[in-house]
């Protein structure tokens, strides 16, 4: 029987975390799993009063906040599972969830990376993910399948393929991550896993998905909606992935692209919302990516705000 690593990523989100905890303890019946939680440089440290409540739980503290792909690479070094197991603290699981992933990749040893159905917590009878479309590198844009529908069973028992797996929940080998190497840490949020996937793939590895499995996700808990935080990540990230992943050609479409129809479109939508301060934090995402290489450490944005 291979071993599961769970890791999850806490930031400032102690209750939240404790939830997940519960719920893996109520609905998990596979035998061989670890519980990873790194508490990702959170103004409070809750790792003492956690190590005393969940004393068979592994907790790793950062007085630093690594971000989305190095606090998950913290987890991973530490774990000793044949799979890792990574989701979002603000995830809840179901009954049957690891025996069924892990089931997928001991069968089909080509799957690197594979998530379960994803639906959302607060609507629990609408879906958020059952796949990915490959990735569309003229405009860096590719769909999430199944988003936003109601779930009547029909998207049950898909096993297959996918374009990217999602990051609120994807269960890895662990020699395909020996093989691709860890996340790169300079995306810090957003993208880091698609861009992680494509290390995968390259590799020689699949991203798939199985809708037999089920987690639910309280979508935006971590950063909200229409932060200043997420708006220059995703922006940053977005180019920052074609940089390091598009052939020549079509990064060269997509830069020209998203100056001409991006930007603009963008400066109209935060102008009709009002959000004038986004206007800058776009063009300061733009200007991360034309000052830095593309390994850069330096995030370009202060984390406090």
């Amino acid at each position: 029987m291979k071993k599961v690593s769970v890791i999850t990523v806490n930031f400032n989100q102690a209750l939240v975390t404790e939830a997940l905890l519960t719920s893996i303890t109520n609905t998990n019946t596979y035998p061989d799993i670890e519980i990873i939680v790194v508490d990702n440089g959170s103004n409070t440290n809750a790792v003492p009063q956690w190590q005393k409540t969940y004393p068979i739980i592994t907790f790793i503290r950062s007085e630093v906040n690594l971000g989305f792909a190095g606090g998950n690479n913290l987890g991973i070094k530490k774990a000793t599972g044949d799979y890792f197991f990574l989701v979002n603290n603000d995830t809840e699981f179901t009954a049957g969830l690891i025996q069924t992933l892990v089931s997928v990749m001991d069968s089909n040893p080509l799957v690197g990376v594979i998530s379960p159905k994803i639906k959302y917590f607060q609507n629990p009878d609408t879906i958020q993910y059952i796949g990915f479309t490959p990735m569309n590198y003229f405009t860096a844009r590719n769909k999430c399948l199944g988003q936003f529908e109601k779930d009547s069973g029909q998207y049950d028992h898909i096993t297959a393929e996918t374009g990217f797996c999602h990051g609120a929940a994807m269960m890895l080998r662990r020699e395909a991550v020996e093989k691709a190497g860890l996340m790169t840490e300079n995306f810090f949020l957003y993208y880091e896993e698609m861009d992680w996937i494509e290390l995968i793939k390259r590799a020689g590895y699949q991203p798939w998905v199985c809708t037999d499995a089920l987690i639910y996700h309280k979508e935006s808990v971590s950063v909200g909606q229409g932060s200043p935080l997420k708006e220059y990540f995703m922006n940053r990230n977005r180019i920052l992935f074609i940089r390091r992943n598009a052939p020549f050609f079509k990064a060269l479409v997509f830069y020209i692209f998203f100056i001409l129809v991006v930007t603009p479109r963008n400066i109209l939508a935060y102008v009709k919302q009002k959000n004038y301060n986004f206007i800058p934090i776009l063009f300061k995402a733009i200007w991360w990516n034309i000052t830095q290489p593309k390994n850069s450490s330096k995030l370009g944005y202060p984390l406090n705000k």
